[in-house]
């Protein structure tokens, strides 16, 4: 059974996320780890509140991968934020441990325009339909 007030809630965290991202625009202020860090947390809490919606019980993890699949596997479809994984070494890897500069910066206005996308999705189902 759906529990709308913790997707509710769930939801309103990963825009709080979101609204990080979207400040975070500077590289010179703040590094990409701490960019990745929030748009990976963005999303986690966004799979997690469209799990709570389908009355899926989710484990504790921080794996986009794993989380995607679970959607998946209830018919929904994830296919458009599969892209998304990318994120998830910033969830502990690179908040925890040594963060390696390789490959191009994060293209910031990209990433938010993405997670944006998936954030927007989930609010939709959260979000009571007006008669």
């Amino acid at each position: 059974m759906a529990d709308y007030d913790e997707a509710r809630q769930l939801l309103a965290a990963a825009f709080k996320d979101w609204r990080a991202l979207k400040g975070m625009a500077d590289p010179e202020v703040f590094a990409d780890e701490v960019f990745g860090f929030h748009a990976q947390q963005a999303v986690e809490k966004a799979l997690k509140s469209w799990l709570t919606l389908l009355g899926v019980e989710y484990p504790r993890t921080h794996d986009l991968s794993l989380l995607l699949n679970m959607l998946k596997g209830q018919g929904q479809a994830v296919e458009p934020f599969y892209g998304l994984i990318e994120f998830n070494p910033y969830a502990v890897q690179y908040r925890y441990g040594a963060f390696d500069e390789v490959g191009a910066p994060l293209d910031r206005s990209a990433v938010v325009n993405r997670v944006t996308e998936l954030l927007r999705t989930v609010e939709a189902m959260v979000t009571p339909k007006r008669q």
